[in-house]
């Protein structure tokens, strides 16, 4: 229920707001998108509340307490207001800001979650898991804080006024509801795709075990290699919504196309850079972090699948740059529902 795509909202209103005047007050909309995550975050929170005792009975047979779920619903407000804050530097080119917001939340994580369970470790394992879930919402918290105080002090660089009048919540609803159908779905389908795998090659005929077995290979080993060297990509690939907005607002398609043209030959060198690596190198690569050969087959089939799947978070930027979210949420629904259908029917077939 947290508001999926508010990040994206605050990014590009923001960025259309300052497109024509850089120093133009983003007060306004960035108070609306805060509501709005506040609102989604609270809503959240309730409904997490209101249902913690049932997920636990039911869910995860009394294995734990409710208790975890009341802290974690505390937190919720602050991570979605967080997000907005985060698209809001973002926008204005500030990433160096939210770099340091994780920097000091992934330290205050570290340090608090110690201390926690140096202090309730010895009153058994559900104090343990308590100490986490305390560890993490304080740090969630406290890095809300630290962004906000960050905010207020670059706010005050914005200073003139807008003169016409918009509607933002209107604007912030036509980006995050597909976006937000987008996650629900996909994350629905997703966990269909992973639980199919495992029962299509049983059906195949291999035994439950070996297909499960199969599966850890692939995508507890082979992906996260082969997935790896994306953090590059993922690095500048967030910086495009900004910057395709801001020439999309100013209806200057030659420089779209100069950006584009640049980011697509510059991401192909890179992914076939990758492909080389792994097709020439997969033994060695193997051997070096997991000490086994059979993961080298699955680099070697699956790294020339890079070349698009590297690609995929670039265009899906560009796109939503280009107020395409809800073509980007057709073609990622779609993606999941061939995957699935080829996962079921196909898998099978090919495995016999």
């Amino acid at each position: 229920m947290l508001p999926h795509g508010i990040n994206l909202a605050a990014t590009k209103i923001v960025t259309v707001s300052t497109a024509y005047n850089s120093k133009t007050n983003v007060q306004k909309p960035m108070q609306k998108c805060l509501l709005y995550s506040l609102s989604f975050g609270l809503i959240a929170a309730f409904l997490l509340t209101l249902f913690s005792n049932f997920i636990c009975s039911n869910l995860l047979h009394n294995k734990v307490s409710s208790s975890l779920f009341y802290i974690i619903a505390i937190s919720l407000p602050f991570i979605s207001m967080s997000s907005a804050l985060n698209g809001y530097f973002t926008a204005l080119r500030k990433n160096g800001k939210n770099a340091l917001a994780r920097i000091f939340e992934q330290f205050v994580k570290i340090i608090s979650t110690a201390y926690l369970i140096s202090l309730f470790m010895p009153n058994g394992l559900e104090y343990a898991c308590l100490s986490l879930v305390l560890g993490e919402a304080i740090s969630e918290i406290l890095s809300f804080i630290f962004v906000f105080i960050l905010y207020n002090f670059e706010k005050r660089k914005y200073t003139v006024e807008i003169n016409k009048k918009v509607n933002y919540m209107k604007e912030i609803f036509k980006i995050t509801i597909p976006v937000s159908l987008t996650s629900y779905i996909r994350s629905g389908l997703s966990s269909l795709k992973q639980l199919l795998i495992p029962l299509r090659l049983e059906k195949s005929g291999i035994n439950c075990s070996t297909a499960i077995s199969t599966y850890g290979l692939i995508n507890g080993m082979a992906m996260p290699i082969l997935m790896f060297p994306e953090v590059i990509i993922n690095s500048f690939s967030g910086l495009l919504v900004p910057e395709f907005t801001y020439y999309y607002t100013r209806n200057d398609n030659s420089k779209i196309s100069i950006i584009i043209s640049k980011i697509f030959k510059i991401s192909l060198l890179f992914s076939i850079g990758v492909i080389g690596v792994f097709l020439f190198y997969s033994d060695k690569v193997s051997m070096a972090i997991y000490n086994n050969l059979d993961i080298s087959i699955y680099l070697k089939v699956l790294c020339p699948l890079l070349l698009f799947m590297y690609l995929d978070s670039i265009v899906d930027n560009i796109l939503k740059g280009l107020n395409q979210e809800l073509s980007v949420m057709k073609c990622n629904i779609l993606d999941l529902f061939v995957s699935i259908f080829c996962i079921y029917f196909l898998l099978p077939i090919f495995r016999n």
